[in-house]
């Protein structure tokens, strides 16, 4: 065989290596953010071509996860045995991972371990790149003052923990879900005595709010770290279609409602009293929100560079709610 013909067949091993779909694993995949990653890259021609989807959930034998069987591969994982997380993550080239808040004692270590069992695991088998879901620190942003929002610093602690590791990495970090209008009916509007709608926080109504459609738009913002992982590395989505003051939001709830809904300013404690749990940890985070904006003070700018380079244009709270109205009762 000639010279040529060997180097050429090289060329050709190299190349064909290089088109070889590399496995996207995907953690939270029969939840809001996993899903929402999975059917984004599904339907995108680009990525659909460039990743092959494992989709990783704790039950593969959950009714969610045996209609993902149907679309893609699910394997078992759990972030409490490494085990399984060995075998859920051989072979993976880039990982979406995610972490769900803990509000048992000593929660913020519970979920920065599992956070951090997966990173070591992604490390241990050779993993490229880590996609993380984090959310900013409360207790740095506001210099220890606010120290009950674990699900906040448990994920900003195990992005430190990433970014210090010898591996790819960039993250997302989500605003306030829309969803969360219908999921945390305890947030949701009450209904008053003279049969309008109230929605109350103590703090006040101009305070801003990042809101996104996490179900439809977190793939658009997760895909754009996938299409140019090089570009992104290391940088952070502070993702949001747009901020909304409380005055704003009401007003779009009575609009698509249908329904007078307006907001009132009552006390820390009331507000408190309201909550059927975990009353400091919205207290401290709606308190720090007010003071020191979502993402910090550079809330404004960094969702309009999220917004800006996602890939698709994120949904508005008027096109969430049309979608999927919101049911007073």
């Amino acid at each position: 065989m000639r010279s040529s013909e060997i180097l050429g067949l090289t060329f050709f091993r190299v190349e064909a290596a290089e088109n070889m779909s590399k496995i996207l694993a995907v953690f939270g995949a029969t939840g809001v953010q996993g899903g929402s990653v999975i059917n984004y890259v599904r339907n995108n021609p680009e990525l659909s071509q460039k990743y092959k989807i494992r989709a990783i959930t704790r039950d593969v034998n959950s009714e969610k996860a045996k209609q993902l069987q149907e679309k893609v591969e699910v394997v078992q994982g759990d972030m409490l045995n490494q085990a399984s997380l060995e075998t859920a993550l051989a072979g993976a080239h880039t990982i979406f991972a995610m972490t769900t808040p803990s509000f048992g004692p000593g929660g913020l270590e519970v979920e920065y371990d599992s956070a951090k069992a997966i990173a070591d695991v992604a490390i241990q088998k050779g993993s490229a790149y880590i996609i993380f879901s984090t959310l900013p620190s409360v207790i740095q942003m506001s210099g220890g003052k606010y120290t009950h929002v674990t699900p906040f610093d448990a994920k900003a602690k195990a992005e430190q923990y990433i970014r210090g590791l010898p591996i790819k990495s960039a993250f997302v970090s989500l605003g306030f879900f829309m969803e969360n209008f219908q999921s945390q009916p305890f947030l949701a509007p009450r209904q008053a005595p003279d049969g309008t709608w109230v929605m109350s926080r103590h703090i006040s109504s101009k305070t801003q709010f990042p809101l996104i459609d996490a179900t439809g738009d977190t793939g658009k913002v997760v895909g754009a770290i996938l299409a140019e992982p090089d570009k992104y590395e290391s940088k952070t989505f502070c993702a949001a279609a747009a901020l909304y003051t409380l005055e704003e939001i009401v007003t779009i709830l009575s609009k698509t409602t249908g329904k007078t809904i307006v907001y009132k300013q009552i006390s820390l404690e009331d507000f408190k009293e309201s909550l059927p749990f975990a009353p400091d940890l919205f207290a401290d985070g709606f308190s720090c929100q007010e003071k020191l904006g979502y993402f910090g003070p550079d809330t404004q700018k960094l969702v309009a560079w999220a917004a800006e380079n996602a890939r698709g244009r994120l949904t508005t709270l008027e096109e969430y709610l049309e979608a999927h109205p919101l049911q007073l009762e």
